[in-house]
This record gives structure tokens, sequence and C-alpha cells, in this order.
């Protein structure tokens, strides 16, 4: 309550009466003191994001030096490749959550619906986090029940909550522990679980633990920390696609489980017969490749490593260089950087092709800009693919190896 009064005094000072008022100010407090929590927490989330990514830049610095001191020593050259490539991985997923939570909270996601196993989505779920939960030496229960539980929905999206789920399970269980994965359809819907007998989650903590900034008290036998988005990131997909998830703990030190509940949908008439894709891979034919970026060790490493391939690569660092070398020798795959400092990649494209005329060619964008829009004008503009840096080797090795024929693939 907020007291505001004044004196009326006499012709001696003395205070005959008082005039006041009482003000219920209990929301305007709560609001302040809402507001700061949040404003402690975003604080700390950045304290936390610093840290995460100076960890992953200290063993890369490392390797790097290493590498530069024993370039003679294939074993030291071979596990300083890994100490990077590794570290690089993990930054990348640190990137991608930030982007994913930012996409999602702004509404700027669409899910691709089909109908959907979950049982297929919780086998590639437990697929990608079992490096993890490996590393840990967890054990992993995997139920199944008898009828199958088919959703309309986001295959990819679906994977990434399960795997969040996993993940988040196996960080905060200590080594050694269970975790037990459970799909199960009711009737109008299908609920998949995710239960551990990790650190729990406290009483007080368990109604905010699907928010944004928010994660456990940190312990020394976490091996890997994050950004706390994970179950934020949960969150916003499961209600994208219709459902809700649930957070349950009888508190510290006795696990916790997390409920995912879908609605479910009439199996396709096709479904017995299904099977899941298989992509061919592999290099494919050498090619002539013209790799332009302005960042010269981008462009030099990525150039090295398609030559490793059997490729024949030439560089540029600006447009109109790149123009200078295609014109002097056409080449099979154009891969282009697209924020240039003379021309942007868009425009060379387009540059590259009228100059092209008829002879065929490939043209690869390979960026840092990775949202739904810079996908749009990258199709605009001619190209086959786009790729975000830092880019998935196998998967631009397999554009490259691709018949030249069309764009806008």
């Amino acid at each position: 309550m907020l007291n505001r009064a004044e004196a009326w005094l006499d012709e001696a000072g003395r205070p005959t009466r008082w005039m006041g008022a009482l003000t219920d100010i209990h929301d305007n407090k709560t609001g302040e003191e809402e507001l700061r929590a949040q404003a402690r927490r975003k604080d700390e989330f950045l304290a936390m994001l610093a840290h995460e990514l100076r960890n992953p830049l200290a063993p890369i610095s490392n390797a790097a030096q290493l590498l530069s001191m024993t370039a003679h020593d294939p074993q030291r050259v071979r596990q300083s490749s890994e100490v990077i490539v590794r570290q690089v991985r993990h930054m990348t997923s640190l990137v991608d959550d930030l982007l994913d939570v930012s996409r999602v909270t702004r509404g700027l996601v669409e899910l691709e619906r089909e109908r959907v196993d979950l049982c297929l989505v919780a086998a590639s779920a437990v697929e990608q986090a079992r490096p993890l939960i490996d590393a840990r030496r967890h054990h992993l229960v995997v139920h199944y029940g008898p009828a199958r539980a088919w959703i309309l929905g986001d295959r990819i999206r679906l994977v990434q909550v399960l795997v969040n789920l996993l993940n988040n399970a196996a960080k905060y269980t200590a080594q050694g522990g269970t975790i037990v994965l459970a799909v199960e359809a009711h009737g109008d819907s299908v609920t998949v679980s995710v239960r551990d007998d990790g650190i729990g989650i406290d009483r007080a903590m368990l109604p905010h633990v699907f928010g944004l900034f928010t994660q456990a008290e940190r312990t020394p036998d976490r091996s890997q920390g994050g950004l706390g988005l994970g179950l934020a990131l949960v969150h916003s997909l499961v209600q994208l696609h219709g459902g809700r998830v649930e957070a349950h703990s009888e508190g510290l030190g006795k696990g916790s489980c997390f409920a995912v509940t879908l609605p479910s949908v009439a199996a396709p008439a096709d479904a017995q017969g299904e099977e899941l894709p298989v992509r061919a891979s592999g290099a494919g034919p050498a090619r002539r490749i013209l790799v332009v970026d302005d960042n010269v060790d981008a462009a030099l490493s990525l150039a090295d490593v398609l030559r490793s391939l059997g490729h024949t690569v030439a560089t540029a660092h600006g447009s109109r260089a790149a123009l200078a070398l295609a014109e002097a020798d056409w080449p099979d795959v154009f891969i282009l950087d697209i924020g240039l400092p003379d021309i942007d990649g868009y425009t060379l494209a387009r540059r590259l092709q009228e100059l092209g005329d008829a002879r065929p060619a490939r043209y690869l964008a390979l960026t840092g800009y990775g949202q739904a829009h810079d996908r749009v004008l990258a199709r605009g503009a001619g190209f086959d693919h786009h790729f975000v840096k830092p880019v998935n080797l196998e998967a631009l090795v397999e554009a490259i190896g691709d018949t030249l024929s069309g764009h806008g693939v």
C-alpha cells in the first residue's frame, strides 16, 4: 500500500487533522519485481552464452596452433582436425538453438505437416541423441505401445523436440543413470514421454521450466552445458502442433518426466509397406569449381577440402575477380558467398548466368544468412542449393555431384 498524507496545522504549528490517501500498488510492485527477475535471468543467460561460446573456441584455437607446429605429424594433424570439427559442430548447435528460438517465438516457423508415425520419429531421435547418452554411460530403455502412433506433424521438428528432451535427460542425469522413452496411443491422442532418474526439478522452478532463459543450476558433473533454450523450444513447437507438454518431478534428486501429448490421426492406407527413404551419397565425378568468398581463410580452406576429394578448384575474394575467372575458364560449379563487398552474391549469380548464356553450371549459395526469406532470395537468383555456414560437407559434396541440369532444386 502507498500511504500519502499531509497535516493541517493551527496557528501554533500543531497538527489538527490529516488529509491523506491509501493506494493499492500491489500489482505495480509485482510487475516491477517480475521485470527485475526477467532482466536478471537475461543477464545470467548472456553471461552463460559468453561462457558456452568461449568453451569451444579454446580447443579450436589450441588445435589450430598445434596444426601449424606439427604439420608433418599425420597423427597430430588428424587429432587436431577432429577436435576442430567436434567443437565447430558444438558451436553450430548453440547458434542453431538461438536462431530456432527466435524464429519460433516470433511466429516465423511454418510446419510441413504430413502423416507421421511417432514411433519412427522416436527411433530417429534416439539415433541422434545416442552419442551423448553413450558418452555418459546411461541405460536407455525404449517402450512402444501395441498400436501404431500416427499424428499429423512436421517430422523434422518432432525429431527435434524428442532429441531436446533426450539430451536434457542425459545432461541432468548423473553418469550411469536410466532414461526411459515411451510412446503410447490413447484413442484420439498420442503421448511420448521421457523419464529419468536424474537431479530432478525443484518445486519452485517446476512452473517455469519451459520459460526462456530458465536453466537449473549447473553441477560439475555436467560435461555439456547448453543454453537452457531446449525446453522453451520444445514447448513452442509442441504448441504449434496443437499439443501440450508437461513436466513432472517429485523434487530434487528424484528424477523428472516430460510428456508430450499430440492429437492422433488415422493411419495412411499404405502404412504397412512404409519404409524410410535412403539417399545415395558419394563424391561423384570430379568437377571444376569456383569458390567465391571475401573471407580468404574460408575460401582457401574449403578449396583445400574440395581438392582433396579430387575436384579442380579456383578461388576469388570479390565479384569482379570471380567474373574474370569464370570468363577465362568456365567452371562446372559456382560456390558463392552472399555478403560480398562489391556486389552481393545474388547479383553475382545473375551476372554469371548471363555470362554463361547456355553453358551449364550448378550454383550453390554458401552464406551466414539462413532465414526462410534468404532461401527464397537465393531461389529467385537462380541458385540450385542454399547452404548455411559452417556447411555440412556431406550435403555440399552431394550437391556438387548432382547432374548439371536446371535450377531451383
